[in-house]
């Protein structure tokens, strides 16, 4: 058991590590030494001269001459993909992602208080999003940017963290003319595996700065409705009548989620765009929403 002077001496040491640490100019040095090393290697991979048949050593080699082309450039990221940390802070999020063991990272993330850290070149590949699926595209860590937010997944995202997001967000559709439609969640490439951003996350706030798609608004409207005792209710309805050959999974794959297990589809639909009641089916309100929708990505 540690006696009191030892304790006294770990807790002086731990203090003055931490003391260290924040004090210095270059906190994340080995990290980013580490990381340029690791980028050099694939700088190297991609600039190397093909061999061709006669110099290799080995028979796999089926090219018989190069030449190289002049008419090339970096494959620009078309997607974005939005996701919470599910940590308890922006200095847990940093460990993991630089921790080799993890096998996870994110190109950026934005801390409570709106601080955006960039953890790598747009043009890398992260490992953000995992096994999933969005339309016919089946490894969106190729074609996409990840933004995580650090949330532990109960709370709402503060107001400095989205509008950081929102500036972030304008860059990155400029610099890459990232389609309006390729704004995604985690949980929207992922159903049922990942519930990320949370039921918090802001996406009509998003769609009206022109990230991700929203349905329209006039679908909902108040009315008073007279109930039995002479008094009247508020009620939400739906304006638009669905046809009855409308198919809801049908619409659920032509936006771009994985239909193949119907019910996580269903919930990471109403995760993204309903916003509660995310394990119950399809509600007719939900299937007029559905249906606004899906007409926009026609």
């Amino acid at each position: 058991m540690m006696n009191y002077t030892n304790y006294q001496a770990f807790v002086l040491f731990t203090a003055l590590g931490i003391l260290l640490f924040s004090c210095s100019p270059k906190p994340y040095a080995d990290i980013n030494k580490a990381h340029q090393k690791q980028v050099d290697a694939q700088v190297e991979k991609i600039t190397a001269t093909p061999l061709v048949k006669k110099d290799a050593a080995d028979t796999t080699h089926l090219n018989d001459l190069w030449v190289g082309t002049t008419n090339f450039s970096i494959r620009k990221p078309n997607f974005v993909v939005i996701h919470h940390t599910a940590q308890d802070s922006l200095e847990q999020t940093i460990h993991t992602f630089t921790i080799p063991r993890t096998q996870v990272s994110s190109h950026y993330v934005i801390s409570r208080d709106g601080t955006i850290v960039q953890m790598l070149n747009d043009y890398l590949r992260s490992w953000h999003a995992g096994r999933g699926k969005w339309g016919h595209d089946t490894d969106l860590n190729s074609a996409s940017l990840g933004i995580e937010l650090d949330n532990n997944g109960k709370e709402p995202f503060t107001e400095e963290q989205i509008n950081s997001l929102l500036k972030l967000l304008k860059r990155l559709k400029e610099d890459y003319n990232i389609p309006t439609a390729n704004f995604i969640g985690h949980a929207d490439l992922a159903p049922r595996r990942k519930v990320d951003p949370s039921i918090h996350f802001p996406w009509k706030r998003l769609a009206e700065e022109g990230f991700g798609l929203w349905y329209d608004d006039f679908l909902l409207m108040d009315i008073d409705l007279p109930t039995g005792d002479m008094g009247y209710k508020t009620e939400t309805v739906m304006l638009e009548a669905v046809p009855d050959s409308f198919h809801p999974l049908e619409a659920l794959r032509i936006i771009g989620y994985d239909i193949s297990d119907p019910g996580a589809a269903i919930q990471s639909f109403k995760l993204h765009f309903i916003q509660q009641d995310i394990d119950s089916p399809l509600t007719e309100n939900d299937i007029r929403i559905l249906h606004n929708l899906y007409k926009k990505y026609l």
